[in-house]
């Protein structure tokens, strides 16, 4: 560690302590933290972790006002570690000390010059250029993105490892790097973010100020799924939530470390976030297929090309050729090497197009570096993102492209598929930025739900219609002779419904009685029910018998919200009857989502043929179904105690407002 602070000529004073040395490379030690004067900036605690707590005490008598704790075997360790993190955590506070790990490797500020890092380290300044900054709170994953940022000719102002974050974490360090001038991009490995709402927080500056988080998160495998008492609610992991609520701030969420160091590079170099859709050029007709296949995969638009583009481009191809997207130039790039350059200019200067991929065949190094020296002077400095791509996996490459390529801030890759996934991802988030973040929804007066638990049917109808949602005519009987009277007053067919908290899922039980037509119908599925409900569940007493106007037949859909403990409100919406279970056709969306965004969610299901029509079905109002989600969403933020609700089927119809036939709801304090 001293070695690190002396290559990095740290200007500041320099104490050190240690029980078995009076002198370190020329420098005084004393014995003890107590002979430390007063109101030193920061600790390094570099001692074994039976030392830490007492060390930690020292310094907070003499005011220390930051440490850095490496030893390991903390929370990490067992209930034994996890107390004494606890009482780290409790001196800090007591005594205003800002505390990084334990379990951590430090940090780096390249663009201070200061290293508080116990691995070997060496300055790197990187005067005005635009940084990666580095948080983890693994020290290894730390290293790792470091290496390859640098094997990009990336330069880094920061890495900082977090370790447990007993005090803090990666969301106080993404907070001040979002006001640090040199870095451009914040790259984050984190596998658990301990203070979800602050971290939106933080993430909802960023965005604001545009300077994108790149956020790599494990936790997507089938164990990291919580269970709920709603379908949608077991068809959805905390990870899932975690995602659509990051998204929603423009955090771009990345699966692999690649897809994270492609993105970085990508946004380091060129920071513009495209919205439009992508241009692909190559000289391979083959890979022009593989491209629009992969695309696809990726939900990457390739978008027509406009006919000003295509006369742009019709002399400049052989006759043979299609001007399309992707642009195929052909082995006519052989015999006229500046058709790459002259085809990408035409492909950037057309509206409709926000980024263009130009991935070559090489042929050989030598041929590579020509068809890159003829190309760059066209790409360089263009106003919306440029990627090369040099094919050929890991065969030779001029390193003379490479450079030439770098110094013009033109991201360069070997794999098409990595560079076309990380365009993807940074559409995403220019399109992120660009969202509509003022949703106009309704203020619900606030609302007290008393019960707690699973509500019966008929109490969360009661809800629903408070936030606006129509459901069917009817009321709740408490014998036969209530039941006859409600169903002439609302008119036949009827449908009977058993109610009770215990019974959530009443048809399996038998408390569902359907199209009933006449009064003798009706008293013949009152005891029907009856019966069928006290073989099932003898000891059930019923708070009555929900009466309602049978529906008529529509699209049933489910439309569920509920209230995640970490990340707030989140909302699903699908397909719903008894196809929810057999086909999962649902999206997981954010609660902040005005109508219009969630029509674009609606039109993304694997199902959304049926919302248009199909095989003689007509189409149903999608608007009303976006309604519905907007509605719930408002009905939680009303109702604080209302854990989540969802209607299934929601059954949404051509010409009329969607009619909530189930409603499951659940409360507590």
């Amino acid at each position: 560690m001293l070695g690190n602070l002396e290559r990095f000529a740290y200007r500041g004073d320099i104490h050190l302590v240690s029980r078995s040395n009076t002198e370190v490379n020329g420098r005084r030690c004393v014995g003890t933290v107590d002979e430390l004067p007063e109101g030193i900036d920061v600790a390094a605690l570099a001692v074994p972790r039976v030392a830490v707590l007492e060390t930690l005490r020292g310094c907070a008598r003499r005011k220390v006002r930051g440490a850095v704790v490496y030893a390991s075997g903390f929370a990490e360790g067992g209930q034994a570690g996890m107390a004494e993190q606890r009482e780290i955590a409790s001196i800090a506070a007591d005594n205003d000390i800002a505390l990084l790990g334990p379990n951590c490797i430090g940090f780096n500020n390249f663009v201070d010059g200061l290293s508080l890092s116990f691995g070997p380290q060496k300055p790197r300044p990187v005067g005005d250029r635009p940084c990666v900054a580095i948080v983890a709170q693994s020290g290894g994953m730390t290293g790792n993105i470091r290496l390859a940022c640098e094997a990009k000719g990336l330069p880094v102002s920061h890495t900082v490892s977090t370790g447990n974050e007993a005090v803090l974490g990666v969301v106080d360090f993404i907070d001040y790097l979002i006001d640090q001038a040199q870095t451009r991009v914040i790259a984050v490995f984190a596998e658990q973010i301990r203070n979800p709402q602050r971290f939106l927080a933080v993430a909802a500056r960023a965005r604001e100020v545009g300077k994108p988080i790149v956020l790599l998160h494990p936790g997507r495998s089938e164990r990291a799924k919580a269970a709920a008492q709603s379908h949608t609610g077991s068809m959805t992991s905390n990870y899932e939530v975690m995602q659509v609520a990051v998204r929603r701030q423009a955090v771009i969420s990345v699966d692999t470390l690649e897809e994270l160091f492609d993105v970085v590079e990508l946004l380091t170099r060129q920071p513009r976030a495209p919205t439009g859709g992508t241009a692909i050029l190559t000289d391979s007709g083959a890979f022009k297929s593989l491209a629009a296949d992969f695309c696809d995969s990726i939900q990457l638009d390739l978008p027509e090309l406009s006919a000003n583009t295509c006369q742009a481009l019709k002399p400049l191809l052989p006759p043979f050729a299609h001007a399309g997207n992707p642009l195929d130039v052909t082995a006519q790039g052989l015999k006229d090497i500046g058709l790459y350059g002259t085809g990408a200019k035409a492909l950037l200067a057309d509206p409709a197009i926000g980024s263009v991929v130009i991935s070559i065949m090489p042929g050989s190094p030598e041929m590579g570096l020509a068809t890159g020296e003829a190309t760059i002077p066209a790409i360089a400095g263009a106003t919306k993102p440029v990627v090369y791509v040099l094919m050929g996996g890991d065969s030779a490459v001029a390193p003379e492209l490479v450079t030439a390529l770098r110094t013009n801030g033109i991201p360069f890759f070997r794999s098409p598929e990595r560079a076309l996934r990380a365009v993807a991802q940074v559409t995403a988030y220019g399109r992120a930025l660009r969202a509509q973040h003022d949703v106009s929804s309704q203020q619900l007066s606030p609302i007290d739900v008393s019960v707690q638990g699973v509500l019966p049917e008929y109490l969360g109808k009661q809800l629903v219609a408070q936030g606006g949602l129509q459901t069917p005519a009817g009321a709740l009987a408490y014998d036969v002779v209530d039941a006859e009277a409600i169903a002439a007053r609302i008119g036949y067919p009827v449908v009977l419904k058993a109610q009770s908290s215990k019974l959530p899922h009443k048809t399996d039980a038998g408390g569902v009685e359907l199209n009933i037509v006449d009064v003798a119908a009706l008293r013949d599925a009152w005891s029907r029910m009856h019966a069928k409900l006290h073989t099932a569940h003898p000891e059930l007493v019923l708070d009555g018998v929900l009466v309602e106007s049978m529906a008529p037949r529509g699209l049933e859909m489910v439309v569920a919200v509920r209230r995640d403990a970490d990340w707030g409100l989140v909302a699903t919406v699908g397909l719903g009857g008894i196809w929810i279970e057999a086909l999962k056709d649902v999206r997981l969306v954010s609660a902040e989502l005005s109508e219009e965004q969630l029509i674009v969610e609606l039109r993304r299901l694997k199902a959304a043929r049926l919302l248009e029509g199909w095989r003689g079905a007509p189409g149903v109002d999608v608007r009303a179904i976006a309604r519905a989600v907007v509605q719930l969403c408002n009905l939680l933020r009303a109702a604080p105690t209302l854990h989540e609700i969802e209607v299934n089927p929601l059954v949404a119809y051509p010409d009329r407002a969607a009619i909530a036939l189930d409603v499951l709801a659940v409360a507590g304090a």
